[in-house]
């Protein structure tokens, strides 16, 4: 395509997006191209993005629970998964839950995210008292729990309904899902990433499951292996689609693929100016979910920060214990301070606000910084200014 037709055809996106009109399958294909300067992308998706959210940088304070790593299931894209005989293969205690718990509480966490392995000798019952025991000594503590390929696991163990398992870890203390498990939808590449695993039919009613209970969830997608940008664009149209129905997604999390340490370790992770174009395409494909993160334990904290000016509005958090993606070869630290993140979002030029896991702004007791409670929803916040 000759560099007047590029321009004429981005003049025709920027016309769409600032009459707010949703962008096509062709349209998300065509800001693909490499040809396609990536500045002038991210300039149009901070224009969504500051329409949207403002000049406001999030984060939380979190901590991360991934009570086993022994899983039934063999992803060729996971480094973290062990047999059960592997000497690496663990399974938590109810002492070490509860003393992740202390830990969270001591450092002001408002959110603990936990997610892991399908670990074929534990029943249905060990995964839904670990978020009682939790519940019960730390209720102040949002749990965040189960992506969707954990909850179509619960269901072939109880062999119950996806609203039963979804209703029965709601009353145990899930308070929402991650939005792990998503990978890519499209079967040309997730057969060949996890073709045993919970199937796209399941992630996409898990969540609408999970919608009509009123449960809030996150969405995601793994970028940067085997497929193409049809199937990254085919993907964000489909979690388009669902939260057309529902209005349920909170934040989309574009995850780069890190492949150290997996079945796909020939191949090299996205480099930072794919993730920051991803970033950005998804800020202008997804109009309809609010929040677009920019997880800078999978982007790297230059990059991450970068992401702030091309679409993203949220960095995650303090995340103590990630272990998933450490062990597929992330370089990031395991933790960054509260003055680590303000200062970061301070350099991108934005204003860091803390907030809790469904969007409320954290009021903290000046006095004391591990006491706090949630405020206002930030999106009722920007609506009214």
């Amino acid at each position: 395509m000759s560099n007047s037709n590029i321009r004429a055809r981005l003049r025709e996106i920027r016309d769409k997006v600032e009459a707010e009109e949703r962008l096509s399958l062709q349209d998300g294909l065509f800001l693909y191209e490499p040809d396609v300067s990536i500045q002038a992308i991210g300039e149009l998706a901070n224009y969504v993005r500051e329409r949207m959210n403002g000049n406001v940088g999030y984060y939380n304070i979190n901590t991360h629970l991934n009570p086993t790593n022994v899983c039934v299931y063999r992803c060729r894209f996971c480094a973290f998964r062990k047999d059960l005989r592997d000497q690496n293969g663990y399974a938590m205690t109810d002492d070490q839950i509860l003393e992740r718990g202390r830990e969270a509480t001591a450092n002001g966490c408002t959110e603990m995210h936990i997610v892991g392995g399908l670990h074929h000798q534990r029943k249905y019952e060990w995964y839904r008292d670990m978020l009682t025991l939790l519940k019960e000594n730390f209720p102040q503590i949002h749990l965040k729990a189960w992506t969707a390929v954990e909850i179509d696991w619960f269901r072939f163990q109880t062999k119950k309904s996806f609203r039963w398992v979804l209703e029965d870890m709601r009353d145990a203390g899930q308070g929402s899902m991650p939005g792990g498990g998503a990978e890519i939808f499209h079967p040309e590449v997730r057969d060949q990433l996890c073709e045993h695993k919970a199937n796209t039919p399941s992630w996409i009613e898990i969540h609408k499951t999970a919608h009509e209970i009123g449960m809030k969830t996150n969405c995601t997608m793994l970028y940067g292996h085997v497929e193409k940008a049809y199937h990254r664009i085919d993907h964000l149209m489909r979690l388009r689609e669902l939260q057309d129905k529902t209005g349920g997604f909170q934040v989309f999390i574009p995850l780069a693929f890190h492949p150290e340490n997996t079945q796909l370790s020939d191949l090299k992770k996205p480099s930072g100016l794919m993730d920051l174009r991803t970033i950005a395409i998804s800020r202008l494909m997804l109009d309809n979910v609010r929040h677009i993160k920019a997880y800078w334990i999978m982007l790297g904290i230059e990059t991450a920060q970068t992401a702030l000016a091309y679409g993203a509005d949220d960095i995650d958090g303090t995340v103590r214990h990630e272990l998933i993606y450490h062990d597929a070869g992330a370089q990031t630290p395991e933790f960054l301070s509260v003055d680590q993140i303000q200062q970061l979002i301070r350099e991108a030029g934005r204003d860091p606000i803390e907030r809790d896991t469904t969007y409320n702004r954290v009021i903290r007791d000046p006095n004391d910084f591990t006491k706090w409670h949630s405020g206002e929803s930030v999106d009722v916040e920007l609506a009214s200014v």
